[in-house]
């Protein structure tokens, strides 16, 4: 009984420790944004289309995390979308207009 008790909890803790963090990816690439408009790299207009987006993905998750499973593709929706916006803030970043 113990043995099985010992095992269940094993495969618990590493399961949580496997998981993506969808919440703290999210965390950093608005720690991201928010200082790289400090640091006028990013014009009022990408700024406020990198909020926007964000918000969008906290939407994403909050929806698919409704339910407390989280799907394959919802895994993979969430990750591209979180991906997609690290692309898009470094193409804002590097981008040579001046305004």
């Amino acid at each position: 009984m113990k043995l099985l008790f010992a095992s269940l909890i094993t495969i618990l803790v590493t399961h949580g420790a496997h998981s993506q963090n969808f919440k703290a990816e999210l965390r950093k690439l608005n720690g991201q944004i928010e200082a790289a408009y400090k640091s006028r790299k990013l014009t009022a207009n990408e700024y406020a289309k990198l909020k926007e987006e964000r918000n969008a993905i906290e939407l994403t998750i909050d929806k698919a995390l409704a339910d407390d499973i989280l799907t394959p593709d919802e895994k993979n929706r969430i990750h591209s979308k979180i991906v997609r916006s690290r692309k898009r803030l470094s193409k804002y970043k590097t981008n040579r207009e001046i305004y």
